[in-house]
C-alpha cells in the first residue's frame, strides 16, 4: 500500500542519515590521531569460549551467542560482564546484513564462531564496535566459500585512537542516533502491521454488508 511504501522509505532515509553521520564522526586523517591495532586496544578472551552442539545444550535463560547474535538459551554461563563480540566466520562477514561487531552484557555463553573482546571502559568498547561496523573488513577476511576473520587478522585491524574524551563524545552522539534508528526500525514495521490490520478490518466490514438482492429476498 501507499502508506507502507511511505513508512519504509522514511525508515531507509533515517538509516542512511545515521550511517552518514557515523562515518563522518569516525573519519580521521592519517596524521590527525594516533592509530593502534585492535590487538593493542582490547583483551582477547577467545580461549575461554566453548561450543556446545545443539543436542547437548541444557535449556535455560542464559543467551548462547554465535557469529551473528543469540543462537539459543542455555542453563549455564562462561562470561559475566560487558564484552564485544566480533564475527569469526560466516557469509555475513561479507554480506554485512547484520552488524559483525555487537556488545553483550551480563551472564552469557559464547561459542567459537565469535571473538570475545574486553575493554577498559564503555566508551572504548562502543567506539570500537561502531568503528568495526563502519569499515570494509574484506582485506582481513580469508576464504571465499567460507569467509573467516581469524584472530591474527582481526587483531591487526588498524583503528584511529583519539583521546578518551573524544571517544566519549563520539559514542554519546552515536548512541543517541542508534537509539533513534532502532526505535524507528521497531516502531515503523509495527505501525505498518497495525495499518494493514485496520485496512483488512474495514475491508471485511464493507464486504460483509448484505447485498440488495439478499435484503429483498429476506
Amino acid at each position: 500500500t501507499e502508506l507502507t511504501t511511505e513508512l519504509t522509505t522514511e525508515l531507509n532515509a533515517r538509516k542512511k542519515q545515521y550511517n552518514y553521520y557515523r562515518d563522518q564522526l569516525l573519519s580521521f586523517e592519517e596524521g590527525e590521531v594516533e592509530w593502534k591495532t585492535l590487538g593493542e586496544l582490547a583483551e582477547n578472551l577467545d580461549s575461554k569460549r566453548k561450543p556446545i552442539t545443539s543436542g547437548l545444550r541444557e535449556a535455560g535463560e542464559i543467551p548462547y551467542y554465535g557469529a551473528s547474535g543469540i543462537v539459543d538459551y542455555v542453563k549455564d554461563y562462561i562470561f559475566d560482564g560487558d564484552f564485544l563480540l566480533v564475527s569469526e566466520d560466516g557469509a555475513n562477514l561479507l554480506a554485512r546484513n547484520t552488524p559483525i561487531a555487537f556488545s553483550i552484557s551480563g551472564k552469557t555463553w559464547v561459542n567459537n564462531h565469535a571473538h570475545v573482546l574486553k575493554f577498559e571502559t564503555y566508551a572504548e568498547r562502543r567506539y570500537v564496535e561502531y568503528y568495526l561496523n563502519s569499515i570494509d573488513l574484506t582485506p582481513y577476511i580469508s576464504g571465499a566459500a567460507q569467509p573467516k576473520l581469524n584472530k591474527k587478522n582481526m587483531e591487526s585491524i588498524r583503528i584511529p585512537n583519539p583521546s578518551p574524551e573524544e571517544k566519549e563524545r563520539i559514542v554519546s552522539i552515536l548512541d543517541k542516533f542508534h537509539a533513534l534508528t532502532s526505535s524507528l526500525s521497531e516502531g515503523l514495521p509495527r505501525e505498518i502491521d497495525l495499518r494493514q490490520k485496520q485496512y483488512e478490518y474495514y475491508r471485511d466490514l464493507l464486504l460483509s454488508f448484505p447485498k440488495p438482492d439478499t435484503e429483498a429476498a429476506a
